[in-house]
């Protein structure tokens, strides 16, 4: 089974990819989202849930989404109709980091996404040539809570501390105009429903050819979590404006 497979299997308990609640991505939204006829891209959308509750919510927006998976932009389409909202979402299967529009747009979301573009900063970077004046960008990064064990390096890299990652994009000619640290029961939900999504299918289709690779993940990566970085690994998300434009 394909890792992009295992991906969906494991997501499909918790549609966004990252530590948060839906009462945080509410907020974050609300946040990044002020007017609510914005028009917004997602850059690494996979399957646009961010714009799909967005759009949900907000009767005149307009959102457009980038992500090389068709899989996940085929789930993404589906969704949308079933929403009601197609006809207010552009998707685009291409690297993210390509990705070009002739108009701005109001808010650019990159959460969890910004392996795509080589790194916070570069993430920084490329969503600028997006944004419209006056903009607003959702960026969501991983960070260092507490000293991590060589196993939670090896995995994750060397990740900053909270207090870094925020002055790195400050001095970056970011203001920060709200954020949100993923608290522990977020952090634990999102991987007891990743893992847990994960050793249920494999339980339930005994016969799949894949079903003993899949629990065999499932454990390994609970494994990991539980004993390698469940101590130490921490998510923050920001709605940033530019200090000067």
């Amino acid at each position: 089974m394909s890792r992009e497979q295992i991906s969906a299997i494991a997501h499909a308990g918790h549609p966004i990819k990252s530590p948060l609640d839906d009462d945080s991505v509410g907020r974050l939204l609300e946040h990044g989202l002020p007017r609510g006829d914005e028009r917004v891209l997602d850059l690494g959308c996979g399957t646009a849930e961010w714009l799909l509750r967005a759009l949900a919510t907000r009767p005149h927006l307009h959102a457009e989404g980038v992500d090389v998976s068709e899989v996940a932009l085929t789930r993404a389409r589906r969704a949308a109709s079933v929403l009601g909202v197609a006809e207010r979402l552009v998707l685009h299967r291409q690297e993210a980091a390509d990705f070009t529009s002739p108009q701005p747009f109001d808010l650019v979301i990159s959460v969890g996404a910004t392996h795509a573009f080589g790194g916070l900063l570069p993430t920084l970077a490329a969503a600028r040539e997006h944004l419209a004046p006056g903009g607003r960008v959702l960026i969501g990064e991983s960070f260092w809570d507490r000293e991590p064990s060589p196993a939670a390096v090896e995995m994750f890299g060397d990740l900053d501390d909270l207090a870094t990652t925020v002055d790195r994009v400050t001095a970056d000619g970011w203001t920060p105009v709200h954020g949100h640290v993923s608290t522990r029961g977020e952090l634990d939900a999102y991987e007891w429903a990743c893992w847990g999504s994960l050793a249920a299918w494999a339980l339930d289709h005994p016969a799949d050819p894949a079903a003993a690779h899949v629990l065999e993940t499932a454990d390994t990566r609970r494994s990991q979590w539980l004993h390698g970085y469940r101590d130490s690994f921490g998510f923050v998300c920001l709605v940033l404006r530019r200090t000067s434009q």
